[in-house]
């Protein structure tokens, strides 16, 4: 029967430029005659460089691929393993030398372009990360942020500013991208050249969304508020149907405490595909914090969170609102959002030690028992939930799983005092139930102790 090898990395490899970094690497399966002989040294030293790799035994992975090297000349994949091992040891300089060979023999390769970008970015060249990075982000538009990032390092504002301008208008505006070109802007310190420029591109071309909206930003940086203010109310006037300029407009109305047209602009900017979630998020948030000036706007604010999580299809903007009405004493309204928080969160500790208490002070302990059995699936050894569990089951007069629960919890207790105290207090209330007075004096003593 005809032997078949499996490859996963290998082959991929070989055709560096035919794949993108960016694509998830397929498993490939080929008959041992398409390979020649699998005893061939040049893949023996390779992937014995491979599992060296793996190991974190770098030195060992060079020394193979440097034979790989000898037998196969002017092989991409092993330019690129040899990248990657020099700068998994910090030796940038030597990793630079094999990556560079590699981009010249497959240019358009993203996978040794990042891993280039990676080289000249961790030993600080950065002018010789942006032509790597400039071919990166021809190739995956994901790259184009980093482009910014790399132009203002080497002090290419202009450059990065028309880039970020040319993002703003394909994606829309977001958070990151504001605080590089807040970057450039305290890089250049010259605001009055920057609202001059922009003064005349707004007069150049009315209709230019953009440039209103960076005018607004440079002003609210400087402490020009009046100044913004009317600049996003003239960009309201020219395009009444803009999305982006309740980005600006909703934080002046909070300032001036119009709470109608705060939370109008917020359900507009919350509605809108041209801002990115986290600038939505943290919208909401400056709203929360507002609402809690104003308790009047409760309603309004769960009526937008609402439209952000249905929007956003984001669940965890809950726990901030359980919080918000926790810390204003509402535990029912807390409740039913730390509940709804979790149903989307199972991994979020912090709401199961929420929600456990809220339903412990109320009583319901079979919801507590069945809610710390949920936990302790994700977190087996956090003794908070067997202490909350033994809580639960005294409570239920269920004696002995209590003894059980609190004595488990206890083996994974470190260094807690006040927790080990409720958890003996707590077993000497299971061994009062279950008539033993001999260890529930005992508990009471370690209590004490």
């Amino acid at each position: 029967m005809k032997k078949r090898l499996y490859i996963i990395a290998f082959l991929a490899l070989l055709q560096l430029g035919s794949y993108s970094y960016a694509q998830e690497k397929p498993v490939v399966e080929m008959a041992q005659d398409d390979l020649g002989n699998v005893t061939d040294a040049f893949q023996e030293h390779f992937f014995e460089a491979l599992k060296q790799k793996a190991i974190e035994n770098y030195e060992k992975a060079i020394d193979e691929l440097v034979q790989s090297l000898a037998i196969k000349p002017d092989e991409p994949v092993v330019y690129l393993e040899l990248g990657k091992n020099y700068n998994a040891l910090g030796k940038y300089s030597q990793a630079a030398v094999y990556l560079e060979k590699g981009r010249r023999a497959v240019p358009k390769n993203t996978q040794m372009l990042e891993e280039l970008y990676t080289t000249y970015f961790e030993s600080k060249e950065f002018n010789k990360a942006l032509p790597v990075v400039k071919d990166l982000a021809g190739l995956n538009a994901a790259f184009s942020e980093d482009l910014v990032n790399l132009y203002i390092q080497t002090e290419k504002y202009d450059a990065a500013l028309n880039l970020l301008d040319s993002l703003d208008k394909v994606k829309g505006s977001s958070t990151y991208r504001e605080s590089l070109r807040r970057q450039v802007y305290a890089r250049t310190n010259n605001v009055e050249a920057q609202i001059s420029d922009l003064e005349k591109s707004i007069e150049e071309n009315p209709q230019n969304e953009q440039d209103y909206l960076n005018l607004i930003f440079v002003y609210s940086e400087n402490g020009q508020e009046e100044k913004a203010f009317a600049t996003a109310k003239e960009l309201l006037e020219m395009k009444p149907d803009s999305r982006l300029v309740h980005l600006a407009l909703y934080k002046f109305y909070i300032a001036g405490n119009e709470a109608e047209k705060a939370v109008n602009s917020m359900e507009i900017l919350l509605n809108s595909d041209e801002i990115d979630e986290v600038t939505k998020y943290q919208a909401l948030n400056d709203f929360l914090i507002y609402v809690t000036q104003n308790p009047s706007l409760e309603e309004d604010l769960i009526k937008l969170v609402e439209t952000f999580s249905e929007k956003e299809n984001n669940q965890k903007v809950y726990k901030q609102l359980g919080v918000f009405f926790l810390e204003k004493g509402n535990e029912e309204l807390a409740l039913d959002y730390f509940k709804n928080a979790l149903e989307n969160d199972r991994d979020d500790f912090g709401l199961y030690r929420n929600v456990i208490q809220l339903e412990a002070q109320k009583g319901h302990f079979e919801e507590v028992i069945l809610l710390a059995e949920k936990g302790l699936e994700i977190f087996p050894t956090q003794a908070w939930l067997f202490l909350m569990q033994g809580n639960a089951f005294n409570g239920l007069k269920e004696y002995r799983k209590a003894e059980e629960s609190l004595l488990t919890g206890l083996d994974y207790l470190i260094d807690d005092p006040e927790t080990e105290k409720e958890f003996y207090r707590q077993l000497s209330l299971a061994y009062k139930g279950l008539n033993n007075n001999t260890k529930a004096t005992e508990a009471l003593k370690k209590l004490k102790n």
